[in-house]
């Protein structure tokens, strides 16, 4: 990968809660047209890295580079106008509102005009444009109409994956988009993200390992707050020490 291909960077990124150490060391890099998984059992830290990447939580050591800037002391909505966005392992969709009025209303996000508070949000040529194109690229755009609340699990989903393409973003950072899906759901996300890829660059934290080696172009194995491998998906598989401590085998 070119230094001028990535995206985003984490470095020693280190986080204490007391006198446990969440995640010890760990550094990894984002580039665009590649999806990097994240694995690992429960309590690896996946989660704890993800929150400081988007700058829901910030590290006790180490930085963060968002398109060659340190962004290490910003905020989560200031790296998300930077062009950084989020999928959570909970849908945070408004299940009252359209698939159509979810789109818009993340879109509108990035299209804040305060001095046009009286103006109808439908006569916004900019946010309605991106609904649209956001709900046909993630496979939505014959649902538009529907309340989010009646989409099946897989569509809920891909809806989330939606509004965060409304925001623009150039990094997408994914906590389990797949969690609870069934075959022909997964097959579906799968297409988006290798979709996806080509413009962006994708960090995937995920359980269904089948996808993962089918879907990722590097992945890192976390244990125990640390970095214990991060290869292609083919020597990641047969990585003895990720076979010992993942894999349960010995």
């Amino acid at each position: 990968m070119k230094p001028s291909d990535i995206l985003l960077r984490g470095t020693g990124i280190t986080r204490r809660w007391g006198g446990l150490v969440a995640l010890n060391k760990v550094s990894l890099a984002l580039g665009r047209g590649n999806v990097h998984a994240v694995i690992g059992t429960n309590g690896a830290g996946k989660s704890t890295l993800i929150n400081i990447l988007s700058g829901e939580i910030p590290p006790s050591e180490g930085s963060v580079e968002l398109l060659g800037q340190d962004v290490t002391q910003w905020a989560q909505p200031r790296r998300a106008r930077a062009g950084l966005g989020r999928s959570y392992q909970r849908n945070t969709i408004y299940p009252v509102f359209t698939v159509f009025e979810n789109c818009r209303l993340a879109a509108q996000a990035m299209h804040q005009k305060p001095w046009t508070f009286w103006a109808s949000a439908q006569h916004c040529e900019a946010t309605t444009t991106i609904a649209h194109a956001v709900a046909q690229r993630s496979g939505l755009k014959d649902l538009l109409d529907r309340p989010a609340g009646l989409l099946s699990h897989g569509q809920k989903r891909q809806l989330e994956i939606a509004m965060c393409l409304a925001t623009q973003p150039q990094v997408l950072l994914l906590d389990e988009p797949l969690a609870g899906m069934g075959a022909e759901e997964t097959e579906r996300m799968l297409a988006m993200l290798q979709e996806l890829k080509t413009d962006h660059a994708i960090l995937l934290v995920e359980h269904d390992m089948d996808a993962v080696f089918r879907i990722a172009d590097q992945v890192t194995v976390m244990v125990n707050g640390a970095v214990i491998a991060t290869d292609t998906p083919a020597n990641v598989r047969t990585n003895p020490q990720v076979r010992i401590a993942y894999l349960g085998e010995h």
